[in-house]
């Protein structure tokens, strides 16, 4: 694990539940809504956050070919990313991520090879390589501690955590 002199925190990212199945995620001025499909009891107006952890491989992975392609002044017209997905039949568990770049035919042979590294550079991908250390913890705020702390602090009744 690396020291904390070399680890920074980014900011908080707040969850608010507004109503049936529905969860949002509250990143700065962003709000990214999810709920869950009917077939699960929401009402399905937004992903699933399952959904939004893989299509942010796929875009992430997007993001690397686009920037690939501007920074050659290759249009990007024609090329399309497929993300297809495995899971164990058993325990549902997501057990296979494949990328696969369609090219046009006009695309430069000479980028082929480089286009696939950009897209595997990807930093989503690149976590789940190694992936991070998640800590859930649950704290109990009293009525003269609104909850606003940062990640260890320790306030309220006693805590609850697991890894």
């Amino acid at each position: 694990m690396d020291s904390p002199r070399h680890q920074t925190d980014s900011p908080s990212l707040r969850v608010s539940f507004p109503g049936g199945k529905r969860v949002n995620a509250e990143w700065g001025s962003r709000v990214i809504r999810t709920d869950q499909s009917v077939v699960h009891g929401g009402t399905g107006t937004a992903p699933e956050p399952f959904d939004l952890f893989l299509a942010s491989l796929a875009t992430c992975a997007g993001f690397y070919v686009l920037s690939f392609c501007q920074t050659r002044g290759i249009a990007p017209d024609g090329i399309e990313l497929v993300q297809h997905q495995r899971f164990d039949e058993r325990t549902h568990r997501l057990t296979h991520v494949e990328l696969t770049l369609r090219l046009p035919p006009a695309f430069p042979e000479r980028y082929r090879p480089a286009i696939v590294e950009a897209a595997a550079a990807c930093k989503v991908k690149k976590v789940l390589m190694d992936p991070p250390e998640v800590v859930v913890t649950a704290q109990v705020d009293t009525i003269d501690d609104p909850g606003d702390h940062e990640p260890g602090a320790t306030m309220g009744s006693p805590a609850v955590s697991t890894q």
